[in-house]
């Protein structure tokens, strides 16, 4: 970003999606969607997942001012391998919707490259999912956090059903993108078999509006590695004492997925 913007310049161009808060980048296979992965992490979230391993990616002002060409340019570095992988680009973040004309800007430009596009998403703000973002989005990782709407507010100080709306309108979309449900399994949090079942129910009504839209479901076992961050940031971590979950809590979670006829990782 040009030094000699002013801040009322700078916010012109980020309403506009010209310049947005970037966290992050990082090239991965076999996460965040099929592929080798450019996931770029966009900085700011409206929850506050107790279990959040990025909380450092929070707040839109903690990360750095990009702009969308800037992105691009990244994604065009990258796409001989796209190509002999079958991956691309994913945004996440934080929260991708909180940018919502920053990331529309990335899809247009992505798909014009004809790079396969995903949105790693929680879907609380999926109101600010345009349209024609959802036309250029191939993939929607949608992390269901809680089937339960009082633990989804007890996790992430939110309301559940923002969630289960942008779910059901990524299904009814005609030709709308494929669909992986995230749901991370945490001990003493999550774990409840009611509460799974709900989630796993929901996952499955999905297939009932379009058949085939959830192609997957991914269980992720809670893990400590983003307690350092907590701690770096002097903000108290209320899942200090939490253990990952079992093998066999993990296969029970899972299989209470595949019974509802999903497909189940």
């Amino acid at each position: 970003m040009p030094e000699t913007l002013t801040r009322s310049d700078t916010l012109a161009r980020m309403r506009s999606g010209e310049v947005g808060s970037v966290h992050s980048w990082e090239l991965v296979t076999a996460v965040d969607g099929p592929g080798t992965r450019l996931t770029t992490f966009l900085a700011g979230c409206p929850l506050r997942c107790l279990y959040c391993h990025n909380p450092d990616t929070l707040r839109m002002r903690d990360g750095e001012l990009v702009t969308a060409d800037d992105v691009l340019a990244r994604v065009r570095r990258y796409l001989p391998v796209f190509r002999a992988t079958g991956g691309g680009l994913t945004l996440s973040g934080g929260e991708v919707l909180m940018q919502p004309a920053f990331a529309a800007r990335i899809l247009r430009g992505a798909k014009e490259l004809g790079v396969h596009t995903a949105l790693d998403t929680s879907g609380y703000l999926g109101a600010n999912l345009t349209d024609a973002m959802l036309a250029d989005a191939d993939l929607v990782l949608l992390d269901v956090k809680s089937g339960d709407a009082d633990v989804y507010r007890w996790v992430t100080g939110r309301k559940l059903e923002p969630t289960l709306a942008f779910g059901r309108r990524l299904a009814a979309a005609v030709d709308g993108p494929e669909i992986w449900v995230r749901f991370v399994l945490v001990p003493g949090l999550t774990d409840d078999a009611a509460n799974v079942e709900r989630v796993a129910a929901y996952a499955a009504s999905l297939n009932r509006i379009r058949p085939g839209a959830v192609s997957r479901v991914e269980v992720l076992p809670f893990h400590q590695m983003g307690r350092t961050k907590w701690a770096a940031l002097g903000r108290p971590y209320a899942l200090e004492a939490t253990v990952p979950p079992s093998a066999e809590l993990t296969e029970r979670v899972r299989d209470q997925f595949r019974a509802h006829g999903l497909t189940t990782y």
